[in-house]
């Protein structure tokens, strides 16, 4: 399938050219966080996984490491072309949303930030628990964006007022588009419906600094997002302003809340 009919109303394109930031942002602050979640029991040498929506790689990579030459894991994402295959470790373009599932019987499947941007997450979500093996492990992890992000430290008032402007906006567009900025929130109780067992959630949230690369995350947000910022009213100088301010050593915000939820199905 061409990438020309991959119909995609994600918000944020891997084609883009601020794609290897974002992605390399991401998982900086994320992949330590995913590989303490995917440590033993979840993740065993011999495994078979999918990583879903898989970006720039990094957690497929991790993945293949651990389960060695008798594992076996398969990468999807609607626009792979930041991936890269390997002995044990296949790369598949592919919609979750439209797509069936890339196989069944998986002893570990694992999605970052893709549910909370489909319109179809339930069903996904359900469709995920079946492919899993006896035993197998989901595990969700999304951004919670329900609470403002709190501005630690600014310039000044005016600079503050401008951060929350800007980002308020993107979350506006990113909603227009189909995310459940709450979604996270759900995980847990959705995968008890589906029929899951020991499941587990946690919640990060760290500050970030202006120069940083944590909060680098938002200006690349918005460079992403900059035709539809502007036709949501934003100026060209507010939006110049807001880069601006994220590289500022004075401004300082806390993360959004990082919500990670793991689920096993029963083995009977």
């Amino acid at each position: 399938m061409s990438i020309a009919r991959v119909k995609s109303e994600y918000s944020f394109s891997n084609r883009s050219p601020e794609a290897d930031a974002q992605l390399g942002t991401l998982e900086s602050f994320l992949d330590p966080i995913t590989a303490d979640r995917l440590a033993e029991p979840v993740l065993t040498p011999g495994a078979r996984c999918w990583e879903l929506g898989a970006g720039g790689g990094s957690v497929a990579r991790l993945m293949a490491r651990t389960v060695g030459p008798a594992g076996r894991v398969i990468a999807t994402d609607i626009d792979p072309s930041h991936l890269a295959p390997a002995a044990n470790l296949a790369v598949r373009r592919h919609d979750v949303r439209n797509d069936p599932p890339v196989g069944e019987s998986f002893d570990l499947i694992h999605a970052r930030l893709v549910l909370l941007h489909l319109p179809e997450r339930q069903r996904v979500l359900r469709e995920l628990t079946r492919a899993l093996a006896p035993g197998g492990w989901l595990v969700v992890e999304e951004f919670d964006c329900t609470v403002p992000l709190r501005v630690l430290t600014a310039p000044t008032d005016a600079a503050a007022k401008l951060f929350q402007q800007v980002t308020e906006t993107m979350l506006g567009i990113l909603q227009e588009r189909g995310a459940d900025l709450g979604w996270a929130q759900n995980v847990h109780t959705e995968m008890a419906q589906a029929g899951l067992t020991d499941i587990d959630t946690i919640t990060y949230s760290e500050s970030w600094a202006g120069g940083e690369s944590g909060v680098s995350l938002h200006e690349v947000n918005s460079r992403q997002l900059e035709p539809q910022l502007i036709a949501a009213g934003l100026s060209r100088g507010q939006l110049d302003d807001f880069r601006k301010l994220t590289r500022d050593p004075e401004f300082s915000c806390l993360s959004y809340q990082f919500v990670s939820t793991r689920g096993r199905r029963p083995f009977a």
